[in-house]
């Protein structure tokens, strides 16, 4: 899969807000005590919300959410489409092409900078009131890949509990529960039992805050 079918499948923004949301505080819990590779970063600036990912392995995404509408990138650090595959490096050939001007800033945007050039092999945005996702007029060739064929999965899967889990249990190698999984997704408000649930290391108190932070519901007791 390339960037022109991940934005056939890509949720409408509201919905991929939300789900950002549910991923990144599920992984917080999942992850405790250390750091979740999925955030989520409300009002990273005014009116602006930043869902992210890093894996540690040098693979990354970032997807921004603002009234302008929504800017996406991901970087696979061995796709064929990497910057890094010049001297100097260069994006791949349509990767910005078309980029409205009102989203174009986040391309700029000093955090998604790496000694001062913005890394990427997939790009696509939503632009408010243009009726869908776009992308440039990005060509790979037959086996070639910008990455988006395995970096957003955990987004587009056809069942987001189970994208979330068996993401979970490779990456801290150990079960998940499932029930606790599908209530975070729809949304329902944190509570003690589905953080036990979810892990026997995680402080809820802890939790709770980062649960705040995002606009998220916490059930008292």
């Amino acid at each position: 899969m390339s960037v022109h079918e991940l934005i056939a499948v890509l949720p409408e923004p509201q919905e991929l807000r939300a789900h950002c949301r549910a991923v990144a505080l599920l992984d917080t819990i999942v992850s405790a005590p250390g750091g979740p590779s999925h955030t989520f970063v409300a009002d990273w600036r005014p009116g602006v919300d930043l869902a992210g990912m890093d894996n540690g392995s040098g693979d990354q995404y970032d997807i921004v959410f603002g009234p302008d509408g929504v800017f996406l990138y991901g970087f696979d650090h061995e796709s064929e489409a990497s910057p890094w595959r010049e001297d100097e490096r260069a994006h791949w050939p349509g990767l910005l092409d078309g980029l409205p001007e009102s989203l174009a800033e986040f391309a700029q945007a000093p955090e998604f900078q790496f000694d001062g050039f913005f890394d990427a092999t997939v790009c696509a945005w939503y632009e408010a009131g243009a009726g869908g996702w776009r992308c440039g007029p990005v060509e790979l060739a037959e086996g070639e890949t910008d990455g988006a064929d395995w970096l957003f999965d955990i987004l587009t899967g056809s069942d987001p509990a189970q994208a979330f889990i068996d993401f979970a249990e490779e990456y801290y190698e150990r079960p998940v529960d499932r029930e606790a999984v599908e209530a975070v997704l729809k949304g329902a408000p944190l509570d003690r039992r589905m953080v036990a649930a979810l892990s026997a290391t995680a402080s809820f108190d802890a939790v709770a805050a980062r649960a705040h932070a995002v606009g998220w519901a916490v059930a008292d007791g």
